[in-house]
């Protein structure tokens, strides 16, 4: 089953995550003050449409193929987009599909995407429904090649299923991820902190996560918060 079959209906624009206020990226005007409440979209690029170019188009049909024949899931209803962007590959998977995607990368001999590198967690708060992102970053030894994988899930249901059984080396990964986003990676055989103590609350590189106010202890030493620091003004 060809890419273009599934990503027909899927938007290339780019898609806006955020907003900056001030100085800081602002590229519209003279002022770089930030005091003329200058206003900055956040920009990720849109999905791509083929010719990706490269072996993209080989990586993404085989893809196609191999979901469209395993039975789990078709292969339009497992990749949400594909985003080729400054050279890379990204595809974008629909939570549900994860494992399926995820198998079908290593174990076909076309693929063969053996090691996943290390999952990222990334929070966007004003992306309605889709606050918290899995990233997965793949390499075929075999073929010398990397791409990405991107995972969404809502706030109010941080759930997205564990590749732990697929890449075992992302057993402290994920416990990473779930620590400091709250993502809950579903099937993880122990899905506990592995940075922060046991009893500490909350995920600390949320962006809503407060700043100031809760000292921070590392191997014994204290790091006062930003708002307890010294100034130097």
């Amino acid at each position: 089953m060809a890419l273009t079959e599934a990503k027909a209906a899927d938007d290339t624009d780019p898609v806006q995550i955020g907003e900056r206020r001030g100085m800081f990226g602002a590229k519209a005007g003279a002022d770089t003050t930030g005091y003329g409440g200058l206003r900055t979209p956040i920009l990720f690029p849109g999905g791509s449409t083929k010719p990706y170019g490269g072996w993209f188009d080989e990586v993404t049909d085989t893809l196609g193929t191999a979901l469209g024949t395993a039975g789990d899931t078709a292969y339009g209803t497992a990749i949400e987009k594909v985003v080729v962007d400054r050279g890379e590959l990204t595809l974008h998977v629909k939570r549900e599909a994860l494992p399926t995607v995820a198998r079908a990368l290593r174990d076909d001999p076309a693929l063969r995407f053996e090691m996943c590198t290390g999952v990222s967690g990334v929070h966007f708060p004003g992306e309605a429904g889709r606050e918290l992102h899995a990233v997965y970053h793949l390499l075929s030894i075999t073929h010398n090649r990397r791409i990405r994988l991107e995972v969404a899930a809502p706030d109010d249901d941080p759930r997205i299923p564990s590749v732990v059984e697929t890449w075992p080396g992302t057993d402290w990964h994920e416990r990473e991820t779930w620590d400091m986003f709250g993502i809950v990676f579903e099937g993880h055989p122990s899905l506990t902190r592995i940075l922060m103590p046991d009893d500490w609350p909350g995920h600390p590189q949320r962006k809503d996560y407060p700043l100031g106010g809760i000292p921070v202890e590392y191997k014994g030493g204290t790091v006062p918060p930003p708002d307890e620091r010294r100034s130097y003004s």
